[in-house]
């Protein structure tokens, strides 16, 4: 590299921490769980996607030793060439079984999902309209596509209709409307049953990321479409295995054959990215056999949200409503989520300060989330530890 572009790294490097905005990596030496270990320290986990505490389970980790002995390390190739499994086929059906579809198509992540769905599906003569604060992938995936996009405003169903009818105007030949099931920074639910509605009245389809609801929203986990009792008429789901599914790599999608069928020939990541390993796919089934049956886990995770979010609201800290198990804690300066991310650090609690780029400039938070592993012994350690550190940093006055 030239001395000038070195430089020009050095100075952004330098800008991004003076702001107050660098993130800092903390390696673990344990496995994902309620409590890991950091640096030789004991700490309690509030900011893990491991909704139902599937991580280090057991079975999942037999599966995957099993089919490591079995089937080997790697498919080192795509699907198309030599590197289709038969457990690749086995959990694509359980997939689309599990969501009610017809079937679905692994990614080696709900990234490259969402990268590779709109392109092949949507030309110059389409239109997609997508929520602004969709998930980075999703945005992503649009940019790649030659479809005409709109976006609406977080939830702002007005706004959706809106940009319905400039799509309608615009003589758009199909429309899709995408959408986040549940929007990860804020822990808000998308309001499907309205979304639906309008997709109906002006013939667009529906497409939902559900990386933060599948395997633990709606009946038997199945996600925010079945939450509310309308997954039928939700056209495209993508998920992830990496949270509630085992927290391991790989995503999905799922829905209507056709869409499978014409993915699987032309969705760039699926056709240039190796094929997820075999273990990851076995852990993948266990999840969803423990999953399938798991109202217990479910119950317990819902049960521990509310206990911390009443916990917190008591203590004087201002959440954003809601009810899934992402609860944000909100305190603005971006600064100020750091040193308080910090303190709690030192008091054995790990969590994360959330600030710009992530969330807009003035809503800084610290994002916790509740799972089924953490005990309400964990949950009075870690309100007491918020308290503490929220005076310290005058989070708290």
């Amino acid at each position: 590299m030239t001395p000038e572009f070195t430089r020009q790294l050095h100075d952004t490097l330098a800008q991004i921490e003076a702001d107050g905005l660098l993130k800092r990596e903390r390696a673990i030496t344990s496995p994902q769980g309620a409590h890991i270990d950091v640096a030789g320290r004991d700490m309690l986990n509030l900011c893990a996607n491991n909704y139902l505490g599937l991580a280090d389970h057991p079975s999942l980790i037999a599966a995957a030793k099993q089919a490591l002995d079995h089937d080997g390390f790697g498919m080192a190739s795509v699907r198309f060439i030599c590197g289709t499994h038969e457990l690749h086929r086995a959990l694509e059906s359980r997939l689309a079984q599990f969501l009610s579809k017809d079937d679905s198509l692994l990614f080696a992540a709900c990234f490259d999902a969402n990268g590779g769905l709109f392109e092949p599906l949507l030309g110059p003569e389409d239109a997609v309209i997508s929520d602004a604060l969709n998930h980075a992938s999703i945005i992503d995936g649009i940019r790649l596509c030659k479809a005409r996009r709109y976006r609406y405003a977080n939830a702002d169903m007005d706004d959706l209709e809106t940009q319905l009818k400039a799509a309608r105007a615009d003589g758009a030949r199909h429309i899709l409307i995408a959408t986040d099931g549940v929007f990860s920074m804020d822990g808000l639910l998308a309001p499907l049953p309205a979304i639906t509605d309008l997709a109906a009245r002006y013939q667009a389809m529906v497409m939902v990321d559900d990386c933060h609801a599948t395997g633990f929203m709606g009946p038997k986990g199945q996600g925010t479409g079945h939450h509310h009792g309308l997954h039928d008429k939700i056209d495209i789901v993508t998920g992830t295995l990496g949270k509630a599914l085992g927290g391991a790599m790989g995503g999905f999608i799922a829905g209507p054959q056709p869409v499978i069928d014409l993915l699987r020939q032309r969705a760039r990541p699926y056709l240039f990215s190796n094929a997820l390993p075999p273990m990851i796919c076995a852990a993948a089934l266990a999840a969803l056999d423990i999953v399938e049956k798991g109202d217990d886990l479910r119950t317990r995770l819902f049960d521990n949200a509310g206990y911390w979010r009443a916990g917190l609201t008591a203590r004087g800290f201002e959440l954003l409503p809601g009810e899934h198990p992402i609860i944000p804690v909100m305190i603005g300066d971006a600064r100020q989520s750091q040193d308080m991310a910090a303190r709690l650090g030192d008091l054995g609690v790990y969590v994360a300060g959330f600030f710009f780029p992530v969330v807009p400039q003035g809503t800084a938070r610290i994002r916790t989330q509740m799972n089924a592993a953490l005990t309400r012994a964990d949950l009075d350690f870690a309100l007491d530890a918020f308290e503490s550190a929220g005076r310290d940093t005058r989070v708290l006055t």
